[in-house]
Parts: C-alpha cells; structure tokens; sequence
C-alpha cells in the first residue's frame, strides 16, 4: 500500500475523507452547579433524533453531526448543533470542559430518560451508574468518526494488486489506522489535551497511584488517565482481522469483564454500520473538550489527527500488537496524559523506564510533513497545522493548555469555565442565523437548515451552489431550493408569479387593484413613449425580474435622458419591460404561507443620515460596517451599493456621492426598497390592519400558489383597505425568509419554523 501511494497515487486526493463528530456538554445552572431540569422538550424523542440526544445523565446532552466531506464542515456543523441548543436553555449554560462541573451526591445526578420505549436504554445506563459510579460517567468529550473516501480506496485497491476482496483489503486499511493510532495517540494529547485540573469537590479515583492533582500540576489530560472514565480490567481486543476483533470481544462479555461491546472503552473503535462483517469507519475517542473554542474542538487539531491518522495507515509497523504491544502503547498515553505539562526534556513511566518524548513527537511530525511531501499533498491547511504542531512541540507553553490553567488560577476552576460558557452563548445570540461551515450559502437557507436540526429532520445538500436540499424525517422527503422554492406550489404558479405581466392580469381578473401601465418588448418603442410618460411618476422595471434587479423609479420624470437609460437597464435583466404607474405610500412585503400572512415588512429604500462632516459615500462606507450587512445574501442585511442606480437617484436630488448632508438629513439612494440593494426592514406585522392580510390571502389563491412573498403599496396603515386605497406591485416566487427571521427593527416571526411546519415536518 505504501510503496504504490508514492508511486503513483499523489496529490490532495489523500485528505478525501467522511468526518462526523459527536459532543457530550453538560447542562450546568449560571454557578456552575449540575442542571437537574429534564432534556429540552423541544428536541423531541432523544432516541430518535438525529442530531440532539443525551448521553448518561439527563443533564448530559449529546450532539452528533452526520458524515461530511470536509473537517470545517463537520465542525460548523457541530457548532450549529452547540448555537442551536445553548439558545433552547433557561438559565443554564453548556459546560465547557471534559471534567465534570459541581456535581451533587450520587443520587440526585439524574439518568436520562427515554420513556416507555427506552426500557433497555435506561437498564444499560443504571446498570453502568451501579457498576462505575454515576460521578465517573459524566467525564465528557468528543469522538472524531472518519473513514477514508471510496474513491482513495478504490484506487489504492486497483494499484495494490491485492490477492484479497475489495471489503478485505477496506478491512486491513482500517486496522492498520487503528492499531497505529492506539500506538500514536499520545502525540495528539501530547499537543491538545486540555483537561489538567478538576473541582476541589471531585474525588479523582485510580486504580494505579494516588496523584496529587492539587498541587504541582503536570497533568495534561486527566480525562484519558486512569482518573478518567475507564474499564476496571485492562482489555485489549485482538486486531489482527474483523472476525479476531469480534471475538476477542465475544471472549470479554463471556468472561464478564463487560456487558456489552459498547463498554469497551477502547480510545479508538471499530464501528460496522452498512456491513457487520466489514468496517464501515474507525471512531477516535480520546479527544478533551477545548474549552477555548465554542464547539470544543479547532479545525487544526481534528486535521493533525487527520494526518496522524494517514501517517499510520503508510508507515511501518512492529508485528506485534498483542496485549502486551498494547499495554506499551497505553503506558505511553497514560504517561502524557498524567505528566504532559512537565516540559522538561525526560519524563519517567510507569516501570522508571526515561524516554525523550519532546523529541520522539518533533521526530513524528517531520516524518509527517516528509510524508505530505512525498505524496504532492499541497493543502496550505493542513501544511499549516503540521506547522503548528512544531511550534507546540519546540514551544510547548504555547499549548491552549496553559491559557486554560491561567484563567483557572486567575479566577478559579469553576468559574473561568462559567464565563467562557457566558461568552459562549453570547456569541450563540449574536451569531444565530448563521450555519457554521455552510456560510456560503444563502442565508434563508442557512436558517431553514438551523430548524431542520432543532426538529432532528435529516438533510442532505444535494447541490450546495444552487442551495437544493432533500429533508427526510418518517418516511416524508421533500425537495427545497433556496428555502422557499418547494414541492407545496406547481410549477405553473412559479412561473406566473416570474412574469409580472402575467400575474398582473390575473389579479385584474379578480378584482384585485395593480399599478396601470404598459408592456414594451422594443428598446426604440419604449424610448418613443416618454413624451407619454413625461412629468408622470413611472417605474420602469423588467418583466421577469427578482431582487429588485433593472427596476427605476422616476417620481418626476422630466429628464429624457435619464429616462432612456432606465429603459436601457431594464432591458438588460429582460426582453419584455413593463413601464407602470408609480403609486404613493408605503411598501410592504407580506409573506403568505397558504390561508395566512405569516409576516410582513416595511422595506425601507437604502439610506444614510448625515452629520454634517462626512459625505454621502463616506456614510455609506460606515453603515456598511455593521456585521449585519454583507453580500450575496449571506447575512440578514445587504451592503449598500456606489453603483450607477444609487448615482442617478442621487442625481435626481441635486446630490452626489460627493455630497454632504448636514446633520440628522437622511439621503436615500434608491427608491425600491429591496432588502437586495441596501434597504433596511422593519418587522410590520402587527401593525397592519387585517383587511389588507385578507387581500394578499385572496391575491396568493388568484395565482394559485402557497408561498411567496407579496409587494403591496399602502398608503395610509391607519386606514382599513378599500378597492382603490392599495396597490399589489408583484408577487414573489422565491421570497427570502432571513429577512423576516433577522428584521433590522421589530420581531423574529420564525419563518423557517412556519416553512417547516407547512412542509409536514
């Protein structure tokens, strides 16, 4: 395998790869104390959902992430599950920190419940409280679950010219990582352990030698010591083959020595989910919280493992791996584990054997890097992780480790981790709409996935350019593109909503008022009829346009010129323009989801204020810097635009980008009011009287569709609607929900839990 992956499979092909994580946090009250409230109902059933269950106690939640193509992605993932919950707590924080919190006497730590139908999932856990001691079980950490892509192996297989099965060959693949990463993944704690102290009011328990934690720390990771959450016996499984493996096992629950193969707990596992008699992915298990990143764990450090992982798989290994192999490689993970932070250059086992450790892992990590070059691997990430992983070892006191022990020692154990789980939340408040790893999609995407979550509704992400997701939960499967583009309307209705003509005559049909105006599909035609149009207020936008694309509106239109080239934009987005009526008043977009409005928004046009010192381009600089507004709606606001739009309607006030509004002025640049071009939205739907939500009701029905988002001009809210008091500009095919979920001022209406209610889920 390794001589035909340096002769002739190269390149980043190598990283190619599924990563899920799972997290255990324990839900803690704002003193630090063990939460004795039940899982959040919210979540649902914990044996069902996918993504939000608990682990033993009750108050111990588990999030677990699917299989993803790339470690940022699993891990924004994992940070979405971590936002999604800390905001579903009441007065309690996500515990930061692999060691346990203040926990409360035995009894009063709460085993999960699963109701009626987790019998045997409660029995297993009471029997573990019975047999280890509730307090051991409530150690938390994170698993890394990863496989090797198909493709990798397919190759690897074929240049292999190996004498045995394709499945076989996957089999030996796999048990070579995990022997090589049992011998190996003390290096990994050596760099990112980060459980060195715990609460005065923890009795650590050993079975090898009293420890003195309190006092001269140099333990690095007290989680995967033998404080932590171990077997009583020393069991070592055979991993020379999938049947040895498994009977090796068979061997321990026959002897008593364990219950079931899911308590053996080995630091790395063999895990068969498609296929029981072959691997389907290999489960690392000795991986602390990192209490200095929200999701516990960094990108750099699952992608060392990664490559300590790939390290293994292509370099020699000793014959032997048998129980006494194994106890070796254990006595090298206990030792870093229980003297990690000692960083002299000698550090003594268990039988007065000395061993230059710093200098074995720089030794590790140059054979790494050696290999990466060898294989054409030119990942700047990953290449920047190995070379953070030199600067540990040649620095080791740069190691999180010891910003964590700072914070402890500045303001206690308890404490430092209490406020980190503060800020935390904080940033989970601030940061709410966003899909950690998915930031390039659109945010009403973005938000509707955050629900799909919360509800343990699995999704796959079928085109990720075209934000195109098939959600499935109880045999209900649905296809949604940009949120709101769904299976509930017929395609005849979208593309009667497209075509503004089209939805204009209709809605005539039905006695419902509309702008008056006229069609053009000739530039010259168009260009003729301004003497028609001339000193009328017009707009003049495309037929088929979204987002608020080639619309001009000209409230006075005496400038020829300025007239031809809104004919001119328009007819860029289309080959059919529409010049209509402009109508005074408000403009409002009501969201329709069937029989009701389900939120509506006053869209005000992109504006600045003045201050009497900065000018109109310079405002428009410093508004931009608010988080809220971005690009290519990623963020619930847009950036304001200097382009040629926002200049002719600048032009139309005797104004520039040059010019300086004097204090308290506001200056708009456009007169559409799209979120798209700069506007800013402000949440209406209490104030709008009902009439005018029974017309967009009536409006939605004419066309026939279930959701869209209607433009309606009121101009006057305080009156109740009439037949000619109001105007329907057009209705949306494809309406953005973010902006009713994130409004600039006013109420969160929750349109992704409303979508995903109206999808069945």
């Amino acid at each position: 395998m390794k001589q035909s992956a340096f002769n002739s499979l190269k390149g980043n092909i190598w990283l190619d790869g599924l990563f899920g994580l799972e997290k255990e946090n324990i839900r803690v009250d704002h003193s630090g104390n063990l939460a004795q409230t039940p899982h959040p109902k919210v979540f649902g059933n914990k044996l069902k959902h996918p993504f939000i269950t608990t682990d033993f106690s009750e108050s111990q939640i588990e999030m677990i992430t699917p299989p993803l193509p790339d470690i940022r992605q699993a891990t924004g993932f994992l940070e979405t599950i971590h936002d999604i919950v800390s905001l579903e707590l009441k007065e309690e924080y996500l515990w930061p920190q692999s060691i346990p919190p203040i926990l409360p006497a035995d009894q009063q730590i709460p085993i999960a419940q699963y109701g009626e139908d987790g019998n045997d999932a409660r029995e297993y856990r009471e029997f573990l409280a019975e047999k280890y001691g509730p307090k051991n079980q409530l150690f938390s950490g994170i698993h890394f679950n990863f496989s090797y892509s198909e493709k990798l192996l397919e190759l690897l297989y074929l240049k292999a010219n190996a004498s045995v099965s394709f499945d076989e060959f996957k089999d030996e693949a796999y048990l070579k990582t995990s022997r090589q990463m049992l011998r190996l993944r003390w290096l990994y704690i050596l760099l990112y352990g980060d459980s060195p102290v715990v609460d005065p009011s923890f009795e650590l328990q050993c079975k090898m030698a009293p420890y003195p934690i309190d006092r001269n720390v140099i333990a690095l990771s007290i989680r995967n010591s033998c404080f932590g959450y171990q077997n009583f016996d020393d069991l070592f499984p055979d991993y020379s083959s999938v049947t040895n493996y498994k009977d090796s096992i068979a061997r321990m629950i026959q002897d008593q020595k364990i219950a079931a193969a899911k308590e053996l707990y080995s630091p790395v596992r063999l895990k068969f989910i498609r296929n029981q008699h072959h691997i389907s992915y290999l489960e690392f298990r000795f991986i602390d919280i990192d209490p200095l990143a929200k999701a516990g764990i960094s990108v750099e450090a699952l992608r060392f493992l990664h490559a300590l992982a790939l390290y293994g798989l292509l370099t020699g290994e000793p014959d032997d791996f048998s129980s006494a192999a194994q106890a070796e490689a254990n006595k090298y993970h206990q030792g870093v584990a229980l003297y990690g932070l000692n960083t002299a250059p000698f550090w003594v086992d268990i039988d007065g054997v000395r061993y230059n450790i710093w200098q074995k892992a720089q030794t590790i990590i140059r054979e790494i890097t050696d290999l990466f070059g060898k294989l054409d691997i030119k990942n700047a990430e990953y290449l920047d992780s190995l070379m953070q992983a030199v600067n540990l070892i040649e620095n080791p006191k740069e190691r999180k480790v010891y910003e964590v022990l700072n914070g402890i020692v500045k303001m206690g154990y308890i404490q430092f981790h209490v406020e980190k789980a503060r800020q935390y939340l904080n940033d989970s408040r601030a940061n709410s709409y966003n899909f950690h790893g998915l930031e390039d999609m659109e945010l009403s995407t973005q938000i509707l996935l955050h629900e799909a979550v919360k509800r343990g509704v699995s999704f796959e992400i079928l085109d990720r350019k075209e934000n195109f997701i098939r959600f499935q939960k109880d045999g209900n499967i649905q296809y949604v593109k940009q949120a709101t583009k769904t299976s509930l309307d017929n395609y005849a209705s979208i593309l009667a909503m497209e075509n503004k003509l089209v939805t204009k005559k209709i809605l005539t049909e039905h006695g419902i008022r509309v702008p008056k105006g006229l069609e053009y599909t000739s530039v010259k035609a168009a260009k003729a009829d301004f003497n028609f149009h001339q000193d009328k207020p017009v707009v003049i936008k495309p037929n088929q346009t979204n987002f608020g694309l080639g619309i001009t509106i000209l409230k006075e239109n005496k400038d020829e010129h300025t007239y031809q080239r809104a004919v001119d934009i328009a007819f860029e987005h289309d080959t059919t323009i529409l010049i209509e009526e402009f109508i005074s008043g408000k403009e409002f977009r009501f969201f329709v989801i069937g029989d009701e409005v389900v939120g509506i928004l006053h869209r005000v046009p992109a504006n600045v204020t003045g201050d009497g010192s900065r000018s109109v381009s310079e405002l428009i600089e410093l508004k931009n810097q608010d988080t809220l507004r971005g690009k290519g709606y990623l963020t619930p606001l847009e950036k304001i635009q200097l382009g040629e739009a926002e200049a002719m309607f600048l032009k139309q006030q005797n104004k520039d980008f040059e010019t300086i509004p004097v204090s308290g002025e506001v200056v708009f640049l456009r007169e559409n009011s799209n979120i798209s071009t700069g506007g800013d939205s402000i949440d209406f739907t209490d104030d709008i009287p009902d009439s005018y939500k029974q017309i967009a009701v009536q409006a939605a029905k004419a066309l026939n569709v279930v959701i869209t988002g209607l433009d309606m001009i009121i101009p006057d809210t305080m009156q109740e609607a009439t037949t000619d008091n109001y105007a329907i500009i057009e209705l949306n095919f494809n309406p953005a929900i973010h902006i009713h979920c994130h409004p600039f001022q006013g109420k969160n209406r929750k349109l992704n839990e409303k979508l995903m209610d109206a999808l069945g889920y």
